[in-house]
């Protein structure tokens, strides 16, 4: 094997730099983990893109050989999720509806931009049909086990379930997932990988399926967070630029007292009190705020939200042609727009601008605000499959801290801070609205505790 799951960015470009691997030999890693019959693979992708993977991987180190400077993500295989645009495929996004819809005419702008920084893509990740979920079961296509576990089959956290999955077991060295509710952090927290959700407006999110357009955001699932930060700086189009990592001491970190911390499970409230105790004694300032404006969104969210309304103008004409093609959980998620009048929808936007002035009020002083990034370790998927009301409970609880930061149009990074072998904990850090350096290098700062 030419490289080992979590194997950092940085070691694998040195690798290659160096000779002691190829961009092809790498990929052929990646392509026989993905078609292990005892592995995940069959699960993880819906699409596996072999032939154009190879043509990529060899241009790649024909370009090494013949001494052109290497690109930032040179020959790395990367997968991405099913709901970005590639030039020449449908764009399926986790469906059956979408099947019989034209081949996309150009890649999305992010998918070109990886393409442009030298990656190799290795395959479309499966995912819940559009994104709409933070379990990531999907019954068309199957659901990827979390890689803890795996004699349980738990979830892997949605909706970027396959993206996860395909880098702890090797499949890619990075996932390109989406984050509309927690897409990216909640699969990258119950699987034990760093993920990064940008402010919205740094990373485009043209030529991606859109579940909300007022709070989708595209981000990566990495094994650290200095990888996750390269990754995210060639999808912004930004100079590739090492993040400086700031010491721990000193840093000013908020623990809200409302909402967040409510029904975590045993090793979940372990796993996060022991962070906020390793960061206190590391010379962080850890404050508890009470942060009641946070109530405020349950509230303002109390009748669908912003997500329902605009999944529903998205796809209503396919709710209205084959209903029957849809899962039928997401389905009933997007039918509750019908419960919302335009009136509701615009008193939304207006009471969402409200909230965000005073959470930004509230939390100004701090370099972070801290919460578990999911309120349990990932469920067996039999019990979701097997209840709607498991479904719900486990689903609202996955995705009730993270959605915070994209209601807020916060930047928000989880890194793993459980203990080896145990169930994977991930730590949020949520930061300012268009703070995404500041708040990744704090997040690396942190990270280094727990690595």
């Amino acid at each position: 094997m030419s490289f080992a799951p979590l194997t950092p960015i940085a070691a694998l470009l040195t690798d290659l730099e160096v000779g002691r691997t190829s961009a092809s030999a790498m990929l052929e890693t990646a392509l026989e983990r993905a078609a292990d019959s005892a592995g995940e693979g069959a699960r993880v992708f819906v699409r596996m893109m072999p032939d154009t993977a190879r043509a990529e991987a060899e241009a790649s180190d024909r370009l090494r050989r013949a001494g052109v400077p290497a690109r930032p993500l040179e020959g790395l295989p990367i997968s991405v999720k099913d709901l970005f645009d590639l030039r020449g495929q449908v764009t399926m996004a986790g469906s059956k509806v979408l099947a019989d819809q034209p081949p996309a005419e150009a890649d999305a702008p992010v998918v070109a931009r990886l393409r442009a920084a030298g990656a190799v893509l290795v395959g479309r990740t499966n995912m819940t049909e559009f994104a709409y979920s933070g379990v990531g079961l999907n019954p068309h296509y199957g659901t990827p086990a979390n890689p803890w576990d795996r004699d349980t089959r738990r979830i892997p956290g949605g909706s970027s379930a396959g993206a996860a999955v395909s880098v702890t077991d090797g499949m890619a060295t990075v996932g390109i997932g989406s984050d509309t509710g927690g897409s990216v952090r909640i699969p990258s927290g119950l699987c034990g990988l760093a993920g990064f959700k940008p402010t919205q407006r740094r990373v485009p999110t043209a030529g991606a399926c859109a579940l909300s357009t007022s709070l989708d955001s595209i981000g990566p699932l990495a094994p650290t967070v200095a990888c996750a930060a390269r990754v995210h700086q060639v999808m912004a189009g930004e100079p590739v630029r090492p993040i400086a990592r700031r010491p721990v001491a000193g840093l000013r970190f908020a623990v809200p007292q409302s909402v967040v911390l409510e029904d975590l499970d045993g090793a979940t409230a372990h796993g996060f009190e022991a962070a906020l105790s390793r960061l206190s004694a590391a010379g962080a300032v850890v404050t508890e705020i009470p942060f009641r404006e946070l109530l405020q969104i349950g509230e303002a969210n109390a009748k669908g939200g912003l997500v329902a309304p605009e999944c529903y103008e998205a796809h209503a004409r396919h709710v209205l042609r084959a209903p029957d093609l849809f899962d039928p959980r997401v389905l009933v998620r997007i039918l509750r727009a019908t419960e919302q009048s335009a009136v509701d929808y615009i008193t939304l936007l207006r009471r969402r601008a409200e909230i965000q002035a005073a959470c930004n009020a509230v939390t100004a002083p701090f370099d972070a605000i801290l919460m578990p990034t999911t309120a349990r370790v990932a469920a067996p998927i039999a019990e979701l499959e097997a209840s709607d009301e498991v479904y719900a409970k486990v689903n609202n609880l996955m995705l009730r801290n993270c959605s915070v930061g994209n209601f807020l149009d916060r930047c928000s990074a989880s890194v793993p801070v459980h203990e080896s072998g145990s169930a994977p904990v991930g730590l949020m850090l949520v930061g300012e609205t268009m703070a995404d350096d500041r708040l990744l290098s704090v997040a690396a700062a942190v990270e280094a505790l727990f690595r």
